[in-house]
C-alpha cells in the first residue's frame, strides 16, 4: 500500500509509461497452480485470505498471491496492461458502478458465459454474477466518527460532518479517482434531498466543500489509510468505508458510524482480458459464489452484506445488526445512480482534481 497522506491534496498525474514501471514490480514466485488478485490490502485482505482463499487452496491446491493497490492503481494497471498484452494479473476488484463502465468492458473478459451456471440458485441475489464479474459483496461508504463519553450527542447527517462547532474535530475524506460519493455527501450536507440527489449539482457540491476544506486533514487514498489515520489520532469524523470501520471497531478502536448519512456500494471480481491463470481465476470466483460459509465469515468481520442469503442466515445476529437493515435501506440509505455516474465520470474527475489541488 502507499505511504499515508495527511495534510495533502496533491493529486498524482501518473503517465502510461509509469504505470508500466509499477506493473513490473515483481509478483512472488510460487511453484505449482496459482491465481494472481489484486485487492486493497490490510484488514481487508486479511479477512478474504482467511475466509475464501485459504479454504480455496485447501480444496484445489491452487494458491492464491494477492497484489495491493489503490482502486485508482488497480483500474490504470488493468488498463495498462491489456492494451500492451502484458497482463500479468488474473482478477482485480472493482467497484460495482465502475465495473458496468465502457472501460471496464474494454479491459475485463464478459461473463455472462460464466454466470449461466448461478442462475438457478435460489440463495444468490439477482446481480450476484454479471457480465462485469462476479459479486463480492455490498456495503456503505457512511460518515464514521471516534465515539466520546456517553450521553454526548454524535454525528448522524453529512450536516453533522459541516457543523465543526457542534463536532468539533479534523475531518476525513477520500481523494482517488471516483469523487460522486464526496460531492454528493456535499449536496446532502447543503440541504439537496435525497430523491433528489442525481444528477449531482457539481458547482454547488464543490462550494459546499470549499466550507469543510480547511478542517480536512486526510484525504485517503486507500482504505489502509483511512484505518491508519484514525489509529493516529488524525481525524475524529470521516467519510469511510463500513468494512474498514467495522474492522476497526473489531480491535476495539473508539469508533461508530451513521447510517443516515451512507452510500450502498458494491465491489465485483473482474477477470482480465489475458489472464495468465484464466482457468484458475474462474475456479476461484465459482468457489466464493458457491460457498456461503466463506461468504459469512469474510462478512461476519468486515460487516458487509453477501450475495447469498444462506450466508446472511450464518452470520451472527450481532453481525447482522452493523448490517444496512430494511428501514436504514428504505429510510436513509442512497442507491447511486450508475448510469449517470459512468457517462459523467469523466468531467467530475477533471472538476474533483482543479479543485483539490
Amino acid at each position: 500500500m502507499t505511504s499515508l497522506l495527511s495534510r495533502s491534496t496533491a493529486v498524482m498525474k501518473p503517465t502510461v509509461a509509469g504505470f508500466l514501471s509499477l506493473i513490473a514490480l515483481s509478483l512472488p514466485t510460487i511453484a505449482g497452480e496459482q491465481v494472481i488478485i489484486a485487492s486493497t490490502g490490510g484488514a481487508y485482505d486479511k479477512a478474504l485470505r482467511e475466509a475464501w482463499f485459504d479454504p480455496f487452496t485447501k480444496a484445489t491446491g491452487i494458491e492464491v498471491v494477492t497484489v495491493a493497490a489503490t482502486n485508482a492503481e488497480m483500474r490504470a494497471k488493468a488498463a495498462a496492461m491489456v492494451k500492451t498484452g502484458n497482463v500479468n494479473w488474473d482478477l482485480y476488484l472493482d467497484g460495482e458502478i465502475q465495473a458496468a463502465s465502457k472501460a471496464h468492458r474494454e479491459v475485463t473478459e464478459d461473463l455472462t458465459d460464466f454466470c449461466r451456471q448461478f442462475a438457478d440458485r435460489e440463495d444468490l441475489s439477482a446481480n450476484a454474477c454479471s457480465a462485469g464479474g462476479a459479486l463480492l459483496q455490498s456495503t456503505a461508504t457512511l460518515l464514521a466518527y471516534r465515539t466520546g463519553k456517553p450521553g454526548e450527542p454524535v454525528p448522524a447527517t453529512w450536516a453533522d460532518m459541516w457543523d465543526t462547532g457542534k463536532f468539533p474535530g479534523e475531518r476525513a475524506f477520500p481523494n482517488f479517482d471516483d469523487p460522486w460519493r464526496v460531492m454528493a455527501a456535499a449536496l446532502l450536507a447543503d440541504g439537496v434531498k435525497r430523491d433528489e440527489l442525481f444528477p449531482l449539482d457539481i458547482d454547488r457540491a464543490l462550494a459546499k466543500l470549499d466550507k469543510i476544506k480547511p478542517s480536512v486533514t486526510l484525504w485517503w487514498k486507500t482504505g489502509d489509510q483511512s484505518v491508519q489515520g484514525f489509529r493516529n489520532g488524525e481525524y475524529s469524523l470521516g467519510q469511510i468505508w463500513l468494512t474498514r470501520a467495522k474492522a476497526m471497531q473489531n480491535e476495539g478502536l473508539p469508533i461508530d458510524w451513521s447510517y443516515k448519512a451512507a452510500f450502498l456500494v458494491g465491489d465485483r471480481i473482474a477477470l482480465l482480458k489475458g489472464a495468465p491463470h484464466r482457468d484458475n481465476a474462474l475456479k476461484l470466483m465459482a468457489f466464493w459464489l458457491d460457498s456461503p460459509a466463506a461468504q459469512a465469515k469474510a462478512c461476519e468481520a468486515l460487516s458487509c452484506t453477501p450475495p447469498s442469503s444462506d450466508a446472511i442466515s450464518m452470520m451472527s445476529d450481532e453481525a447482522r445488526k452493523t448490517m444496512p437493515q430494511g428501514d436504514d435501506v428504505r429510510d436513509h440509505v442512497i442507491l447511486p445512480d450508475a448510469e449517470w455516474i459512468n457517462a459523467n465520470a469523466a468531467m467530475m474527475l477533471q472538476r474533483w482534481n482543479e479543485w483539490i489541488r
